[in-house]
């Protein structure tokens, strides 16, 4: 069959990737710069095609716990938003880690803090890698940097999230869901029938049905010993995923002597940063964390015992920095560069970095 490619923005793809892998709802509300993903959605109508429930929330926070009520019943749920929105949404994020439910959540990010700027940003690390909202809990987090694996990681966010019982979230930025690319979307998808749903969950909720108790979804514990169980139960599910879905990209590495780690857009940008390194005779390289969590702690490790430095770049004050130093372990030196108010870096500036903070 004849691939189908289209050109499209970021937003835009993961709204089709939405429709054709087969989601049973969408739960939104409006912010720049991800506004296209529900505009898409509602021109494409997908409620008569594949019967897909497409809603815009009175808030942000009725979004999140309408997704919280769906992915309690087994259903594909997800929903997007920007970095003030997806504030809004922590406590449904956390309740729903705490049920150990599946869903997808999408942050396409801007700058901050406060309402901050419409313009791309990477401030939302902390928020999304460390947690975010009350509670120790993770999300599995994927760190686009086109708009195929804009496309792409639909379908892999939610299959890591019915695989662990967790939710995942894709973590792109303002470029990444603005840009506009040639995509290859995927094939059509059926949608799964209530028997498929309560064979892949048996522990959802679906109401009362003959021969059955109903299950009862809740992330409440009033018992500590019990509660203590849960979250032991939690922190062998998150050490299972460290072991199992790490995701990375090396990009001229074999003989680097310095090493640049980046994500999503900037992890565009230092390719360039790297293709002009080497015509200055440095031997560059550049790895990218396709999964932010789990983050690619021992691979990162290992160059630690090959190159001479390292660069962190993103587009913040230093966060993903914090990682890269722990994964090190002081072994070799390890600095940041950013820029911050939704200025993106040239290659220049990035390669001006490096020579200033890593080789002397």
């Amino acid at each position: 069959m004849a691939e189908d490619i289209k050109l499209m923005k970021g937003n835009e793809a993961i709204a089709h990737a939405a429709i054709r892998y087969g989601v049973d709802g969408y739960f939104g509300y409006p912010i720049t710069p991800q506004s296209e993903i529900l505009e898409t959605l509602m021109a494409e109508m997908p409620w008569d095609t594949t019967g897909m429930v497409v809603l815009q929330a009175e808030s942000e926070v009725a979004a999140i716990n309408m997704v919280y009520g769906g992915a309690g019943t087994g259903k594909k749920v997800m929903t997007s938003s920007s970095s003030p929105g997806i504030s809004l949404k922590q406590e449904g994020i956390s309740y729903i880690a705490g049920a150990e439910l599946p869903c997808l959540i999408v942050n396409v990010m801007r700058g901050g803090p406060g309402l901050g700027t419409i313009q791309p940003s990477q401030a939302d690390y902390f928020q999304t890698v460390k947690g975010g909202g009350h509670g120790d809990y993770r999300l599995i987090t994927l760190a686009p940097s086109s708009v195929q694996e804009m496309a792409d990681f639909v379908g892999l966010g939610f299959d890591l999230a019915f695989k662990y019982s967790n939710p995942a979230i894709i973590l792109a930025d303002g470029i990444i869901g603005q840009m506009m690319e040639k995509v290859v979307l995927p094939p059509f998808h059926q949608r799964r029938t209530e028997e498929e749903i309560m064979a892949q969950c048996p522990w959802a909720a679906q109401g009362k049905t003959a021969g059955r108790k109903p299950n009862v979804i809740t992330s409440l514990e009033l018992d500590p010993a019990t509660m203590e169980e849960n979250n032991l139960r939690f922190q062998a599910k998150y050490r299972k995923i460290e072991e199992n879905e790490v995701r990375y990209e090396e990009f001229q590495c074999e003989d680097a002597e310095y090493l640049l780690i980046a994500f999503g857009s900037s992890a565009r940008i230092c390719q360039k940063v790297v293709e002009n390194a080497r015509a200055e005779g440095i031997k560059l390289g550049l790895l990218r964390p396709i999964t932010l969590w789990p983050f690619p702690t021992k691979v990162i490790a290992r160059y630690a015992d090959k190159v001479k430095g390292m660069l962190s770049v993103e587009l913040n004050a230093g966060q993903m920095v914090e990682d890269v130093r722990l994964a090190v372990n002081g072994k070799i030196k390890v600095e940041h560069f950013g820029r911050l108010g939704g200025i993106v870096f040239t290659p220049d500036e990035v390669l001006n970095a490096l020579k200033e903070l890593i080789i002397r």
